[in-house]
């Protein structure tokens, strides 16, 4: 007979039902990417890669390609050269920042396509992928 596993901190709280696991990790690929995908699509092209952070932490190191407009910024006047329907997928430090959030909510507010790279400059890092800029 089968033992049935302990509680544990993971079986504590039920999992959804797959069509609901289903809608929510579909809606997830929606609004975010990854440092990967990024890296595996820049010389593809389709999309504007935004670093929000300072013009500072941009100088240190950022993605090649990307361009700097930190999320304060984003305005109307300051997205005037892009088409309405230019998807921008925007950047900060990483997990720990929430940079990328408000430049995506900034963004979506001005009718503006977006998706977040999740990791930021840390995901990026840690893929192996080289920055631009910096020392």
């Amino acid at each position: 007979m089968p033992t049935l596993p302990s509680r544990s901190p993971v079986t504590q709280v039920a999992t959804l039902p797959p069509a609901e696991a289903l809608q929510h990790f579909s809606r997830l690929l929606e609004l975010e990417t990854d440092c990967w995908d990024v890296h595996a699509s820049l010389e593809a092209g389709g999309f504007v890669l935004l670093d929000v952070r300072s013009p500072e932490f941009f100088r240190r190191g950022h993605v090649q390609g990307a361009i700097n407009l930190p999320h304060a910024r984003i305005a109307s006047r300051a997205l005037e050269e892009f088409p309405p329907e230019t998807l921008f997928v925007v950047y900060c430090a990483g997990p720990h920042c929430n940079g990328a959030d408000r430049a995506a909510i900034r963004l979506a507010s001005l009718g503006r396509p977006v998706k977040k790279m999740i990791g930021g400059i840390t995901g990026w890092i840690d893929e192996g992928f080289p920055l631009a800029g910096g020392p």
